[in-house]
Parts: C-alpha cells; structure tokens; sequence
C-alpha cells in the first residue's frame, strides 16, 4: 500500500459503517454524500434532520440521517450513558442531555455497535472530541494512553506513507508515555499500509553525540520499547537524517536496525512532531491525513476546524481501514 487509494480500498472492501457527528456542516454533508455514493462506507450523519435538509447537498438522500431528537435510539442510548457515568455523579436528566448532543450521540453508535468508527472535529474543538471519545468509546483494554498520529504521503521522489507522531495530542509524554506512543503507533502504520514498521525514536541528538533530559527520556522510552515489543525494529536516540537518509544512517548510527529505512517516525514532544509535520506537508509537498486517534477501544477520528470536504472524505477512508483492520 503506497497511498490514499489503497486505504479507500481497504474501506470499500470492508464496507463499514461510519458516523459523522457534525451533519450540519456543508462540508461534512458533501463527503458523506460522496462517500456514500462511492461505496466508500456506510454514512450515517447526526444533526437536526432539517438543518440537514436544507444544506441541498446532492446525493444526500441515500445518507442516512440519525437525527438525536427524534431519534428512537435516544432512550437506550440515554440509559446507557446514565449506566456508564452515573459513577461521576450523572443523573438520567443530564444523561439525556448528553445523547441529544451530536457528538454524544455519534460516540454512542459507536459503543453500542450501530456503527463501526466515528468522525468529529470539523466544528467541535479537539479537546472536546477527544473527551468525549473517552468518556463513551473507551479506551482500548491493552492502551494506557490515548494519542495521535499523522499518516503522511510523501511526494516525488519517496511516493511511501509514513507515520509521524505524535503531533497533536500528546503535549510533553515522559517515557512511558513516549513508549506507548511508539508501540502504538507501529501498529497503526500496519494496519493502515499492510507494511512492516521500523520505527526511530527522533532527538536533536544521534547515539550520544549530545546530551540533555530529553535525549535521557528518549533512551529509557527506547528500552521500555524494547522490552515490550522485541520483534519491533525500532532505534534511537536519533536525528531526523540517521533514521531516513541510509547514506547518513550508515555514518552516524552504524549498526542500526532500522538502516535509515524508518517508516514510523516518534518525536521528542508535540512541539517537535506539530511544527515537523507541517514543514513536510507545506514545504515536502507530503498529504498529511490526520489527526488520526489510537489508544481507543474502536475508531474515533478527530478534524481540522479548517478542514475541507475532501479532508473528511479521506478521513472517513482511514477511520473505515481502522474499523477494518480491528476485525481482522
């Protein structure tokens, strides 16, 4: 798998159902319209049934609209919550609030089965999909973190999707956390590309030609890494050229598993993954798809307020490859 065809294949292949919990907006309304039409997934969009009608977005009608108010999944879907947060101190009144919200609403399709992933983020901000993720879906039974990636096509002359992370949730991991985000994110470039990860834990510094803290806490996540994933082809601490230039790998990090081939690239703190992705995507010229959640126990994706219809197109591609690859 080289890029974003192959994942939209992946997702026709499993047809699943996707839930996009912001159906108001344009944006979101025209991919699904297109999704659905492409065979892409099976589209379901929440919001006010009229609101939805009267974006006149071609190709609506065959999408299918789960409007919370009306809804005859509200009852089951309101006791549920009252069941699952009642321990926080949440009474069936505001429980039933929270389902009449579209992006509670959407989150429970999902923990209830009715669909296969969900989508937010084009109008919501991300600490608010993101919590809401994890109040309703759940974290995954073996994640102790929640976190973020981007799969990043690269352009001529490399044509190979790679993974950053994590570049938008994650703001300063220790090493555990850096361990998790490593193990984690190795799993998803599989299951989103079918390739063999080589993942490289990134520094300013390469094998101990510098040292800092932050070089410490990259060695010591390497080892956890290490321990728990020993058939993972993984390295550090390493700069950027000596886990991706074979030439540079071969100078400064001799030996090294990986051989300058890294293909899951982990960085330091999300200062150093959000500026890196973004200079790939503006200057490189590589499509950054993301970002994309993992650590949950199904798929939850998050948007860009500034996103376009395309972007939710291929982001409902990669949440239905997700939803494939969790059912093997």
């Amino acid at each position: 798998m080289t890029g974003i065809d192959d994942i939209i294949a992946a997702s026709k292949a499993a047809a699943p159902r996707i839930v996009l919990s912001e159906g108001e907006d344009v944006r979101v309304a025209q991919a699904a319209a297109r999704a659905q039409a492409d065979g892409l997934a099976e589209v379901i969009i929440v919001g006010d049934a009229s609101k939805i009608a009267a974006l006149e977005v071609d190709g609506l009608d065959r999408v299918e609209i789960a409007d919370p108010a009306t809804s005859e999944r509200l009852e089951d879907y309101s006791a549920a919550y009252h069941e699952l947060r009642k321990h926080k101190g949440v009474d069936a009144v505001v429980a039933r609030k929270a389902m009449q919200s579209p992006l509670g609403f959407a989150a429970m399709m999902v923990r209830q089965g009715d669909a296969d992933g969900t989508i937010g983020g084009a109008v919501a901000t991300t600490g608010e999909t993101v919590r809401t993720a994890l109040q309703i879906v759940g974290m995954a039974p073996d994640s102790k973190i929640v976190s973020s990636f981007f799969l990043m096509l690269l352009a001529a002359p490399y044509h190979r999707p790679v993974v950053f992370a994590d570049c938008g949730l994650v703001i300063e991991p220790n090493a555990a956390e850096l361990a998790e985000i490593a193990i984690a994110s190795s799993t998803s470039f599989t299951a989103l590309t079918g390739q063999t990860p080589r993942a490289a834990m990134l520094s300013f510094s390469t094998k101990g030609s510098a040292k800092a803290p932050s070089i410490d806490r990259t060695t010591e996540a390497l080892e956890m890494v290490r321990a728990k994933a020993p058939s993972l082809a993984i390295d550090g601490e390493l700069q950027f050229d000596a886990a991706f230039v074979p030439d540079v790998a071969a100078r400064k990090a001799p030996g090294s598993p990986i051989e300058g081939a890294a293909n899951v690239f982990i960085f330091p703190n999300l200062d150093a993954g959000n500026i890196g992705y973004k200079i790939a995507q503006r200057l490189g010229g590589a499509t950054a798809l993301g970002p994309i959640l993992q650590g949950l126990a199904k798929p939850a994706n998050d948007l860009s307020r500034g996103c376009s219809a395309d972007d939710v197109y291929q982001m409902i591609a990669v949440t239905g490859a997700q939803a494939a690859a969790q059912q093997g």
